[in-house]
Order: C-alpha cells, then structure tokens, then sequence
C-alpha cells in the first residue's frame, strides 16, 4: 500500500479543476481497499473514493484520503438461451467495456457509447443516453460496505432505479464501494434508433444492414460532434438533469412558451430539456474567465484551463437562478459537488 501526500487530483476529473489531496492512493483489490480502510487517519478526515471523475466537481481541496479505483477486469460469466451475462470490474472504462460487447456481438449497450467515467459509476447514476438506460440491462453487482467490511450482492431491486438515481446516491450514498456490475445483454438484438438523431445519422452513415456495431459508431459520431472532449476542454458531459414536471404544469407553460418541447414519462408526467431552458435564458455560449457553457450544448459547463471549481459552480447558480426565474422550473444538477 502506498500512499502518496499533498497530491493534485487535475489529471483524475474530467473538469481539470486542480485541487490537491491531503493523501492519495490506488486500489485494484479488495485486500488493499480494506488495508486503505483501515489506514488511520486524523480525526475529521474525510475518505472519498474516486471513478473515473467524470461526474465530479471540485471546489476544494481534500483533507483527508483519495482512494482511486483502479479493479480491473471483464468476463463472460455465463449464458442461457436468450443472454449473455457479462461482468466488469468497477475500475473500467466504461466505452472501453461498451466496445469489448459489441466486439463480442453482446447486445444492450451500445447506444451508451462513449459516454466517460467507468463501470463502476454506471449502476450510481443510472447512466443512460439516446433512450437506454443501466437498469434496462442490469442484473446485479457486488459493493463492500465500508463499515462492515463485507460484500453484499445488489439485484435490480435493491438499486432502486430512478432517472440518474439509485440508492447508491441517497440511501447507501458513501456507504458501499461498488466493486463489479454484471449485465444481462441479449443474444438478439434489439435495436433503439427512434431517439435523437440516430435514424438520420445512419443515413448519413449509408448503413445497410443495421447493426449493433453501426448504432454505436452512429451514437460516437453524433456525442463526438456535439460534445466537447474533456481531454481538449475540460467538462463532466451534462450538468443538470433533464426536469420531470406533473403533465398538469404543461399547459401553463406552453401558453406562455408555445415551442417549450417536452416528451411524456408515464401518464401523469412530462419531462423538459434542461439544455433547450438554459439556451432560452441566453447562457449557450457564454464565458466568463475559463468557466463557461458549452458553445454547442447548452446543458455542459465546461473549464477552458484555469478555471476554479469555485467559478463554474458559481455559473451554475446563476443558471439555476435564472431558468428557476424565466420558467419557474428548478433544475437539479446531475454533477456531484466536492
């Protein structure tokens, strides 16, 4: 076990924010997670363990442990008639999986392409994109209780699904280390090309025969042209959630902003674009030292280098402020605030 002092974390978040950690130090077996959890600390210190951090924002330094997930490893674990039933260590990329199932002609995630962060953050926030979710192919995981020092297994069930929710974020939040997730992805596939602009961008593609192969170079094509890439400006991909409103509220709204899109959830709810009521508040495009909203995607905050994490969360306040203002419509931030 080695732990490393007054180490900066820019290069393991996705915003860069620089910010340092009191200690700092890697785990890739749950030997040397429990050896960290044992690790004594002063009074006070707080423990964090870190992804990928790409759904993280820093705006302090941290006095106490850093602890990366560093557990690797993806396996077919079996298979019946209709699935396969694939597992992925926490610490993985998340694309880097995506792409080692539909290599293996492994069905169910490839409209979640190159969506950043590792595996181990996908059953958290309930990942999704262009009409899929984690939970539509989840079937378990394992997580070590960070007080009991135990492995518990996780079903669907016990997750408790919600939009970017899971019991992992409210219950269980800081509880439990997720240490691998197993999914259920189909022999057959089923194809989802209805949402965003995947229909269009596999005309352009001069697809044939579709594919899971085509669906996820169609979603990485479509992501790569509208999202910027954190490696050249440094983001966390969507800021807010997208909001949910009783389907009762829309009338109101639409006679005061008759293009307002939204798309039904259930039949007693509607939910809004987060990026369309930011953009209708004037923020697309705006700068304000190094903190800004992307020039393209309204819904992505991003850092143009030197930016604090102080000074983008601030922006994001006075986004809130004013999309709460324009429209009545409290957005929620889907980043996880340090």
């Amino acid at each position: 076990m080695t732990i490393q002092n007054d180490k900066s974390l820019k290069q393991y978040n996705t915003f860069g924010i620089d910010v340092t950690a009191r200690h700092f130090a890697t785990f890739g077996s749950v030997n040397e997670l429990t050896d960290l959890l044992n690790y004594e600390l002063p009074s006070r210190s707080q423990r964090l363990v870190l992804g990928g951090g790409s759904n993280i924002l820093f705006t302090k330094d941290v006095d106490g442990l850093v602890m990366k997930n560093e557990l690797k490893g993806m396996e077919l674990v079996r298979e019946d008639k209709e699935h396969y039933y694939v597992r992925a260590a926490a610490g993985e990329n998340w694309h880097q999986f995506v792409m080692f199932c539909v290599n293996s002609n492994y069905a169910g995630l490839e409209n979640l392409s190159l969506i950043p962060g590792n595996v181990g953050a996908s059953p958290m926030q309930n990942i999704g994109a262009y009409g899929v979710e984690i939970k539509d192919s989840f079937e378990s995981l394992e997580a070590f209780h960070i007080e009991e020092k135990s492995i518990h297994h996780f079903n669907a069930n016990d997750c408790e699904f919600g939009y970017r929710e899971s019991i992992f974020k409210r219950k269980y939040r800081n509880q439990f280390v997720i240490l691998n997730v197993t999914y259920r992805l189909n022999k057959k596939p089923v194809f989802n090309t209805s949402y965003g602009a995947i229909e269009q961008e596999l005309e352009k593609m001069e697809v044939k025969e579709l594919s899971i192969d085509a669906i996820s170079q169609a979603v990485i094509n479509i992501r790569s042209s509208k999202l910027p890439d954190p490696k050249q400006i440094g983001n966390a991909g969507s800021f807010f959630k997208n909001p949910t409103l009783p389907a009762s509220m829309l009338g109101p709204l639409q006679q005061v902003h008759p293009a307002i899109p939204f798309y039904a959830v259930g039949d007693s709810h509607v939910k809004i674009p987060a990026g369309w009521l930011i953009e209708q508040c004037g923020w697309k495009g705006f700068r304000e030292g190094d903190a800004g909203c992307h020039k393209q995607q309204a819904l992505v905050l991003v850092n143009y280098g030197a930016a604090t994490g102080h000074q983008v969360y601030q922006l994001s306040e006075k986004i809130l402020q004013s999309v709460k203002e324009k429209f009545n419509i409290l957005l929620e931030r889907e980043v996880n605030i340090i």
